[in-house]
Protein backbone atom coordinates (compact mmCIF):
# COMPACT_ATOMS: atom_id res chain seq x y z
CA UNK A 1 0.00 0.00 0.00
CA UNK A 2 2.75 2.60 0.77
CA UNK A 3 4.14 1.96 -2.72
CA UNK A 4 0.79 2.97 -4.29
CA UNK A 5 0.66 6.14 -2.21
CA UNK A 6 4.20 7.03 -3.23
CA UNK A 7 3.41 6.31 -6.88
CA UNK A 8 0.26 8.43 -6.72
CA UNK A 9 2.17 11.29 -5.09
CA UNK A 10 4.86 11.08 -7.76
CA UNK A 11 2.22 11.18 -10.51
CA UNK A 12 0.62 14.26 -8.97
CA UNK A 13 3.98 16.03 -8.80
CA UNK A 14 4.61 15.27 -12.47
CA UNK A 15 1.22 16.67 -13.54
CA UNK A 16 1.47 20.02 -15.36
CA UNK A 17 0.23 23.10 -13.54
CA UNK A 18 -3.43 23.93 -13.92
CA UNK A 19 -4.33 26.29 -16.76
CA UNK A 20 -5.57 28.82 -14.24
CA UNK A 21 -2.08 29.25 -12.73
CA UNK A 22 -1.11 32.88 -13.14
CA UNK A 23 1.23 35.43 -11.64
CA UNK A 24 -0.52 36.99 -8.63
CA UNK A 25 1.80 40.02 -8.73
CA UNK A 26 0.81 40.84 -12.31
CA UNK A 27 -2.84 40.37 -11.42
CA UNK A 28 -2.50 42.85 -8.54
CA UNK A 29 -0.65 45.32 -10.78
CA UNK A 30 -3.33 45.18 -13.46
CA UNK A 31 -6.07 45.55 -10.87
CA UNK A 32 -4.28 48.53 -9.28
CA UNK A 33 -4.33 50.31 -12.66
CA UNK A 34 -7.97 49.36 -13.32
CA UNK A 35 -6.99 47.29 -16.36
CA UNK A 36 -9.70 44.79 -17.32
CA UNK A 37 -8.32 41.36 -18.24
CA UNK A 38 -9.09 37.70 -18.53
CA UNK A 39 -6.74 34.83 -17.80
CA UNK A 40 -6.31 32.41 -20.68
CA UNK A 41 -5.72 28.67 -20.59
CA UNK A 42 -1.95 29.21 -20.27
CA UNK A 43 -2.37 31.47 -17.23
CA UNK A 44 -1.46 34.56 -19.26
CA UNK A 45 -3.35 37.84 -18.95
CA UNK A 46 -5.35 38.76 -22.05
CA UNK A 47 -6.19 42.43 -22.33
CA UNK A 48 -8.24 44.23 -24.96
CA UNK A 49 -6.84 47.75 -25.17
CA UNK A 50 -8.97 50.53 -26.63
CA UNK A 51 -6.56 52.28 -29.01
CA UNK A 52 -9.04 54.96 -30.08
CA UNK A 53 -12.79 55.36 -30.42
CA UNK A 54 -12.97 52.89 -33.30
CA UNK A 55 -10.15 50.41 -32.66
CA UNK A 56 -9.06 47.84 -30.09
CA UNK A 57 -5.95 45.70 -29.83
CA UNK A 58 -5.22 42.39 -28.06
CA UNK A 59 -2.28 42.28 -25.68
CA UNK A 60 -1.06 39.40 -23.54
CA UNK A 61 1.08 39.72 -20.43
CA UNK A 62 2.80 36.40 -19.94
CA UNK A 63 2.72 34.92 -16.45
CA UNK A 64 5.89 32.93 -17.02
CA UNK A 65 9.22 34.62 -16.47
CA UNK A 66 12.24 33.96 -18.68
CA UNK A 67 15.66 33.98 -17.01
CA UNK A 68 19.34 34.12 -17.83
CA UNK A 69 22.12 33.98 -15.27
CA UNK A 70 21.62 37.63 -14.34
CA UNK A 71 18.27 38.74 -15.76
CA UNK A 72 14.62 37.84 -15.34
CA UNK A 73 12.20 39.20 -17.91
CA UNK A 74 8.48 39.16 -18.54
CA UNK A 75 7.10 39.21 -22.07
CA UNK A 76 4.23 41.34 -23.33
CA UNK A 77 2.82 40.21 -26.71
CA UNK A 78 0.54 41.85 -29.24
CA UNK A 79 -0.28 40.56 -32.74
CA UNK A 80 -0.06 42.94 -35.68
CA UNK A 81 -0.17 40.87 -38.84
CA UNK A 82 -1.60 37.52 -39.92
CA UNK A 83 -0.38 35.95 -43.14
CA UNK A 84 -3.06 34.41 -45.35
CA UNK A 85 -0.57 31.73 -46.48
CA UNK A 86 1.42 31.12 -43.29
CA UNK A 87 4.58 32.58 -44.82
CA UNK A 88 5.54 36.24 -44.77
CA UNK A 89 6.41 37.79 -48.10
CA UNK A 90 9.89 39.34 -48.29
CA UNK A 91 8.26 42.79 -48.34
CA UNK A 92 6.31 42.10 -45.11
CA UNK A 93 9.32 40.51 -43.40
CA UNK A 94 11.54 43.45 -44.33
CA UNK A 95 8.88 45.93 -43.22
CA UNK A 96 8.69 44.26 -39.80
CA UNK A 97 12.50 44.16 -39.47
CA UNK A 98 12.67 47.88 -40.26
CA UNK A 99 9.94 48.59 -37.70
CA UNK A 100 11.83 46.54 -35.09
CA UNK A 101 14.85 48.76 -35.67
CA UNK A 102 12.89 51.91 -34.80
CA UNK A 103 11.04 50.57 -31.75
CA UNK A 104 12.19 51.88 -28.38
CA UNK A 105 11.23 48.56 -26.78
CA UNK A 106 10.52 45.17 -28.29
CA UNK A 107 10.81 43.50 -31.66
CA UNK A 108 8.63 41.76 -34.19
CA UNK A 109 8.76 37.95 -34.27
CA UNK A 110 7.05 35.32 -36.40
CA UNK A 111 4.82 32.93 -34.48
CA UNK A 112 3.24 30.49 -36.96
CA UNK A 113 1.28 32.76 -39.34
CA UNK A 114 1.24 35.79 -37.02
CA UNK A 115 3.67 38.67 -36.61
CA UNK A 116 3.80 39.27 -32.87
CA UNK A 117 5.30 42.30 -31.18
CA UNK A 118 7.20 41.04 -28.15
CA UNK A 119 8.38 43.48 -25.50
CA UNK A 120 10.55 42.16 -22.68
CA UNK A 121 10.71 44.08 -19.41
CA UNK A 122 12.31 43.27 -16.06
CA UNK A 123 10.19 40.68 -14.28
CA UNK A 124 10.07 42.91 -11.21
CA UNK A 125 8.89 46.01 -13.10
CA UNK A 126 6.22 47.98 -11.27
CA UNK A 127 2.59 48.59 -12.21
CA UNK A 128 3.35 51.91 -13.94
CA UNK A 129 6.03 50.37 -16.17
CA UNK A 130 3.80 47.41 -17.03
CA UNK A 131 0.89 49.71 -17.84
CA UNK A 132 3.10 51.85 -20.11
CA UNK A 133 4.40 48.80 -21.99
CA UNK A 134 0.89 47.39 -22.48
CA UNK A 135 -0.16 50.69 -24.08
CA UNK A 136 3.03 50.83 -26.17
CA UNK A 137 2.53 47.27 -27.43
CA UNK A 138 -1.11 47.95 -28.29
CA UNK A 139 -0.37 51.17 -30.18
CA UNK A 140 2.56 49.71 -32.12
CA UNK A 141 0.79 46.46 -33.06
CA UNK A 142 -2.41 48.24 -33.99
CA UNK A 143 -0.48 50.58 -36.31
CA UNK A 144 0.99 47.57 -38.11
CA UNK A 145 -2.39 45.87 -38.38
CA UNK A 146 -4.02 49.04 -39.73
CA UNK A 147 -1.26 49.70 -42.27
CA UNK A 148 -0.57 46.15 -43.48
CA UNK A 149 -4.02 44.56 -43.21
CA UNK A 150 -6.47 47.44 -43.00
CA UNK A 151 -8.45 45.50 -40.38
CA UNK A 152 -9.20 45.60 -36.65
CA UNK A 153 -9.40 41.89 -35.89
CA UNK A 154 -6.26 41.34 -33.83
Amino acid sequence: MPFRIALTALALLATPALAADHDAVVKAQLESKGTPFTIDDDGDFQITVRVDDDRTQLVWVRSSVEATDHHKVREIWSPGYRSPTGDFTPAIANDLLERSNTLKLGAWVKQDDVAMLVIKIPADAGADALDEVIDLAAASADAVERELLGTDEL
